[in-house]
């Protein structure tokens, strides 16, 4: 029976150490502070900005919300961007996306400066995820799955991990910085041939295919670690992994539950990386 990674022992280790670092900084006078961009309404987006505000709360990190009508014209919308940009209070900005179709998302992701992109929508963050260089952050949903290995105290180093999954949200940069962990990367794809004994050669396995159910037995050795990225849904509302859980759980080591895993972690990861763009725009790191 493998061991599960549960994102509540990573987001109380997680919360103990932001709350100490807030108070520190706290102590000189700086108040790391998040500000949200949203326009609209969108469920999802609201259930994650609760959460968001939530866990800052926790840490003493402080939030400020821009909320926007969903026919918010794209000059309102980029002179908050610039407002937020031009404000030393705010160290780290949160844009909900998509935008409406109205808005040029290109235009508002470029127009965030990358020292307060907490979640790499920039061209500028994504630079230094892949040149290894302190430009922005990674994606919340990258380092969640760095955090919980380090948790777990997975030492990546000579490691051989396959990601399957090649967007640039996830599988892309998450491969960049695991080769910075000195791990030995592959990244596999729906289009991989012999995908299953690619996977079955991993000691570490990160999915991140975005497809319900797309490793299984076939997929696992004994041994692996198994980090499942995937967020989606069935016809009765059930969240599932992009791994069969039943089947991976009686094989390999350790592997990340959904719900539970990768993603109730990535709230945490959001404070922390305001705390740390606090300590640079501060030249305390």
């Amino acid at each position: 029976m493998a061991r599960l990674f549960k994102a509540a022992e990573v987001n109380a280790a997680m919360r103990e150490q932001l709350s100490a670092a807030v108070q520190e900084l706290q102590a000189k006078g700086i108040r790391p502070t998040l500000a949200i961009v949203r326009v609209g309404e969108r469920p999802d987006d609201l259930a994650y900005e609760r959460g968001a505000m939530r866990r800052c709360e926790e840490t003493g990190v402080a939030v400020e919300r821009f909320l926007l009508p969903a026919d918010v014209s794209q000059d309102k919308l980029l002179a908050v961007i610039d407002e937020i940009n031009g404000d030393p209070c705010y160290n780290g900005c949160l844009i909900f996306r998509p935008l409406p179709r109205t808005i040029d998302e290109e235009a508002v992701r470029q127009r965030l400066s990358p020292a307060k992109d907490i979640d790499c929508i920039t061209d500028g963050s994504m630079v230094g995820v892949f040149a290894n260089l302190p430009n922005g952050f990674p994606s919340c949903v990258v380092q969640a799955c760095l955090e919980i290995l380090d948790h777990y105290q997975v030492d990546l180093t000579g490691k051989r991990v396959t990601v399957v999954g090649r967007s640039l949200v996830v599988g892309k940069p998450l491969a960049m910085l695991l080769l910075a962990r000195n791990a030995t990367v592959t990244v596999c794809h729906t289009r991989t041939k012999d995908m299953e004994e690619c996977c079955r050669q991993a000691e570490v396995l990160v999915v991140a295919a975005g497809r319900a159910g797309l490793i299984g037995a076939e997929h696992l050795s004994p041994g692996q670690i198994v980090i499942d990225v995937g967020i989606n849904f069935d016809e009765e509302g059930k969240m599932l992994g992009d791994v069969r859980f039943e089947e991976a759980e009686a094989i390999v080591e350790g592997i990340t539950p959904v719900p539970g895993g990768v993603g109730a972690v990535t709230t945490m990861v959001l404070v922390k990386q305001v705390v740390e763009a606090a300590r640079r725009q501060n030249g305390l790191c």
